[in-house]
C-alpha cells in the first residue's frame, strides 16, 4: 500500500494514496518498443535472388509466410536457412507447425531451368504441401513485354 506524505491532523498515520504509478509501466513499454524496432527487420527474408517478372495480380500474404527459394546454384534456402534436399520435408514441417494446408511461397533465380524447377515442386508434394504460390517481381503493364525491366514489388500467383 502507497502513502501520501501530508498529515492528517487528527491522526498520526499517514494516508492511502489511491493512484497507479505508471512510470514503471512507460518504462517497460519503451524498453520492448525499442527490442520490437531492432528485432522487425532480423525478421524479414533477406535471400539475393534474380527474380522474374509477372503482370498478375498481387495475391494478399499470410502474416507468417514460408519462403523457398531455389538459388542459380540450385541450392535450396527455406526463410534465411539454407537446407539440403533430403531435409526439406521435415524442415517446412518444422516452419509450417506440421499444417500442410500451408501455402508454400516458392521464388527461384531466372537462370534456375524449369526442370529443376519442376524437381523442387515434386519435393513439396512428396512431404505433403500441395499449395504452392510462385513468387516474381511485379511488373507494370507497359513494361511487360520488356524483359529485364522490373519494379520492386514482389508478386504471387498461387499454383494449384
Amino acid at each position: 500500500m502507497a502513502g501520501s506524505l501530508t498529515r492528517d491532523t487528527d491522526s498520526d498515520e499517514l494516508e492511502e494514496a489511491h493512484e497507479i504509478n505508471v512510470t514503471p509501466f512507460i518504462d517497460v513499454m519503451l524498453v520492448l518498443l525499442i527490442i520490437f524496432m531492432i528485432a522487425a527487420p532480423l525478421a524479414t527474408v533477406d535471400v539475393a535472388v534474380d527474380l522474374p517478372g509477372s503482370t498478375a495480380q498481387p495475391q494478399p500474404r499470410p502474416a507468417d509466410p514460408v519462403f523457398l527459394t531455389v538459388k542459380k546454384d540450385l541450392s535450396l534456402s527455406l526463410g534465411d536457412a539454407a537446407v539440403d534436399r533430403d531435409a526439406l520435408g521435415r524442415a517446412i514441417d518444422g516452419l509450417a507447425g506440421g499444417d500442410k494446408q500451408a501455402r508454400i511461397f516458392l521464388r527461384a533465380d531466372q537462370a534456375v531451368a524449369y526442370g529443376d524447377l519442376m524437381e523442387v515442386m515434386n519435393l513439396l508434394r512428396q512431404a505433403g504441401y500441395l499449395k504452392v504460390a510462385l513468387v516474381g517481381l511485379e511488373l507494370p503493364q507497359a513494361a511487360a513485354v520488356q524483359p529485364g525491366a522490373a519494379a520492386a514489388q514482389p508478386a504471387t500467383v498461387p499454383a494449384q
